[in-house]
């Protein structure tokens, strides 16, 4: 079968397509944020919205970086033909370090306080916790530590899918070797770097708090949104005639199960771990974390992290048969990636000022006060929220068809290339 002679294997004129609009809708989401950002409290409304959704497309994209490496530490056939799709995800950690470079300067020029309270002086004068944190959560230290972060994804990359898409030129069965030789130390820099990043970027914006479980729950959240990407992705592609007979049920089967495993089981056990520790223990400083997430509205997005983010996709997935009718399996990764998003914003946006949780005097003390409105739980959802979002979204899109479109959609000189076409779930 000639994979990569086939027209239809190749984004083609979706490429472009995909490019323009998806740079104008990130571009003009962008600007529109910027000016819809400022209002009474400053900037802090553009740049919550702007970090919201910049952690939304980094998840996804760290999600492709991390399942093309797993498939070459593995050595897996199966995944060949849905291999090149994560590697344009996994593409845009090559240009993500452009969209973070403003952060990197609010926080390393001392505006940082916007974002993070652990880079305003006066505030760590008044804070014994932070002063102990202060060596580790110092804006140049915390500045140099992001871009290594980013250095290692664009490197990491960079390596991976440019050797991969080399491959399909020159069809040199040792860059597979090589590619498989260096997953192992990329596996590694990923996991320590994804870790680090997710609690120096989401965590610290809270900085009082700490979870040693943050950074895998961090990890399960962008693979919920990067195979939720990937269905939805193939999908689309085989809706206008591109890879008919290289992926098929049989694959969207497994991708299924990935979704199902790691989206819905590993989130759910991660999250309830971590709830159930924090509640046992019953430490204030850790509680507090929780506490905004339960109180006002925040209590019913918690609620449908719970149900939509668990209980209903894993009655959806728990069968065999809803991941093989591919039409099924796209409206569940539809679902599935909004609970990504949601998750995000319930991540980074519920803030609870620490003198109101000092001086209260019960729990039913500050319900009262945030059902009267006399407290706030930071409850921020405005429309910054959704051009933010838009925006980097549509930059992700960009950057994705920007680097997929010039190579085929399959690795056709992969060796394990007729494993893939050949493959059939027991």
């Amino acid at each position: 079968m000639n994979v990569a002679g086939n027209s239809m294997n190749r984004m083609g004129g979706l490429a472009p397509a995909g490019v323009i609009i998806g740079g104008l809708v990130g571009l003009g989401g962008i600007a529109a944020t910027i000016v819809l950002g400022e209002d009474e409290s400053g900037w802090t409304n553009f740049w919550m919205s702007y970090l919201f959704a910049f952690m939304v497309i980094t998840g996804i994209s760290l999600g492709g970086l991390f399942f093309v490496m797993l498939q070459h530490i593995t050595r897996a056939g199966w995944s060949v033909t849905v291999r090149r799709l994560a590697e344009g995800f996994a593409s845009n950690l090559r240009w993500l370090w452009i969209a973070f470079v403003p952060i990197i300067i609010l926080v390393w020029t001392g505006d940082g306080a916007v974002l993070y309270p652990w880079a305003d002086p006066a505030v760590v004068a008044h804070d014994t916790v932070l002063q102990k944190k202060a060596g580790y959560l110092d804006p140049t230290f915390w500045s140099i530590r992001a871009i290594c972060y980013l250095v290692i994804w664009a490197a990491l990359a960079q390596f991976f899918v440019g050797q991969s898409m080399r491959q399909d030129g020159d069809g040199d069965p040792a860059r597979s070797r090589r590619m498989q030789a260096a997953a192992p130390v990329g596996i590694l820099l990923y996991g320590l770097s994804q870790t680090f990043a997710g609690v120096d970027w989401v965590m610290t914006l809270q900085p009082t708090w700490f979870s040693t479980m943050f950074g895998v729950y961090w990890f399960a959240v962008s693979l919920t949104g990067f195979f939720s990407c990937l269905i939805l992705f193939g999908c689309f592609l085989q809706s206008t005639g591109r890879l008919q007979g290289m992926i098929t049920r049989e694959h969207y089967q497994d991708l299924g199960k990935l979704l199902f495993a790691f989206g819905v089981v590993f989130w759910a056990y991660i999250g309830y771990s971590q709830y159930m520790l924090i509640w046992y223990a019953n430490i204030p400083i850790e509680t507090g974390w929780f506490l905004p997430r339960q109180l006002g509205a925040w209590k019913w997005v918690s609620l449908l992290l719970i149900l939509g983010h668990f209980v209903l996709p894993f009655l959806l997935l728990v069968s065999r048969w809803p991941k093989r009718w591919k039409n099924m399996l796209a409206g569940i990764a539809v679902w599935m990636l909004l609970m990504m998003i949601v998750d995000v914003y319930w991540l980074v946006m519920p803030a609870m000022s620490p003198q109101v949780v000092h001086d209260a005097t019960s729990l039913q003390e500050l319900v009262d006060g945030v059902d009267a409105g006399t407290i706030s739980v930071g409850w921020n959802l405005t429309v910054t929220n959704f051009t933010a979002l838009a925006g980097m979204i549509g930059l992700l899109i960009a950057g994705t068809c920007i680097g997929l479109r010039r190579c085929s959609l399959i690795p056709s000189s992969d060796p394990r290339l007729d494993e893939a076409l050949a493959f059939e779930n027991m």
